[in-house]
């Protein structure tokens, strides 16, 4: 056998391998996955913590928010989250109804509520509820980020919820 013929039998051998699924997480481990993303990320908004909120979201994340612009990247989100965490107490809490998981890309659909509390004791508590849907992206290293984030508000939304700008 030729060097070239058993380079490509070895080629396409490593291919095969390397395109083998059955080193993908099932459907229930990338579900637990994505719930503990959830989990860690609504403890980073109730905790104020922009830095580990940052960390969860893909350099491309947009975020859709009713009767507003998008915010379009890490930087406008991270500045977003900072203005909320700078002037309100979050408590937020989401309830996943739908999540749908296909291959490194997945989408969830839930309701949430936000109850913020203005600091230093000025002005209104306020809470909203609604509807969102979030897309999660599979990183090289199997870990889920949010990529993109829509939501809607069933209640009038609170003008004293907006970032600031």
């Amino acid at each position: 056998m030729s060097a070239s013929r058993t380079l490509g039998i070895a080629g396409v051998a490593l291919l095969a391998v390397g395109c083998d699924q059955s080193q993908r997480p099932s459907y229930e481990e990338d579900l637990a996955a994505i719930t503990a993303f959830n989990a860690r990320y609504v403890g980073a908004i109730n905790d104020g913590d922009v830095a580990t909120l940052s960390s969860l979201t893909t350099d491309g994340h947009i975020m859709l928010m009713p009767g507003r612009e998008p915010l379009v990247g890490k930087q406008a989100n991270d500045a977003a989250n900072a203005g909320v965490a700078e002037r309100f107490d979050i408590d937020e809490t989401w309830a996943p109804i739908e999540t749908v998981i296909d291959g490194d890309l997945a989408f969830q659909r839930g309701t949430f509520v936000v109850i913020a509390t203005p600091k230093g004791g000025g002005g209104q508590r306020n809470e909203v509820g609604g509807n969102f849907m979030r897309i999660y992206q599979r990183q090289p290293n199997g870990e889920w980020r949010m990529t993109r984030d829509m939501f809607n508000t069933l209640s009038a939304s609170p003008t004293g919820l907006s970032d600031g700008r």
